[in-house]
């Protein structure tokens, strides 16, 4: 009875209870965000394959809509997430360090920086709007030769950038939530994990993008 009592009493707060240690614990964890992640690879390749495929159908209507894209805009995106990505790297080492502040700090800076994305990426849908390249009855391209492959090329445009904005809505949540874990103690030097594995979700969006930058705002130019 007092080897319970005392098991109990050492035991970790954070620990679940069909795990041995936190350890253990951790590496489940691990490797099921892991397996989601793979599960989102395959779902965003299935869309890369579609944009793939209609691009050697219509080369000349891709190179043409991509250029209607604003490679400023997009571009700033870009650096954007690289530094969140930098950010979130260093929210991860202070949540391994036991650092409190630091975490917090740097989720917050996160939190901004994709934000900031969101309202970038606002303002790129609004000009679409207003140039009638959202695909449906009113669209409309320069080139009525290019009209049908055009509408396309947005159709893919608005499909893959919507899903990876609403991927970034997501981590947004995920960074809220573990402000608010490292904010009540619940995460710890010893339970840094839920930093850690949002951290692998977060980095994964912003890889996408990386994917997604060259492919919709470069073809076809020359910088």
């Amino acid at each position: 009875m007092p080897e319970a009592v005392l098991h109990e009493h050492h035991h970790p707060p954070a620990l679940a209870h069909h795990f041995e240690n936190l350890e253990e614990q951790h590496t489940a964890a691990t490797l099921g965000m892991w397996v989601f992640l793979v599960t989102e690879v395959l779902f965003f390749g299935g869309l890369f394959m579609a944009y793939t495929l209609y691009r050697h159908w219509y080369p000349a209507a891709f190179m043409a809509s991509s250029h209607e894209l604003d490679i400023t805009l997009g571009a700033t995106n870009t650096a954007v997430l690289i530094v969140s990505s930098l950010t979130m790297a260093l929210a991860v080492h202070a949540a391994q360090e036991g650092e409190r502040g630091k975490i917090m700090f740097f989720l917050v800076v996160t939190m901004i920086l994709g934000l900031a994305f969101l309202g970038i990426k606002s303002v790129e849908y609004m000009d679409k709007f207003e140039h009638h390249h959202v695909p449906g009855a009113s669209f409309h391209f320069d080139d009525p030769a290019l009209q049908q492959p055009a509408q396309i090329f947005f159709s893919l445009y608005f499909v893959m950038t919507g899903l990876h904005a609403l991927h970034m809505i997501v981590g947004l949540g995920l960074m809220t939530w573990m402000f608010i874990w490292t904010k009540n103690g619940t995460i710890t030097k010893d339970y840094s994990s839920p930093i850690e594995i949002s951290g692998l979700y977060w980095h994964f969006v912003d890889i996408v993008w990386i994917f997604l930058f060259p492919l919709l705002y470069l073809l076809g130019r020359h910088i």
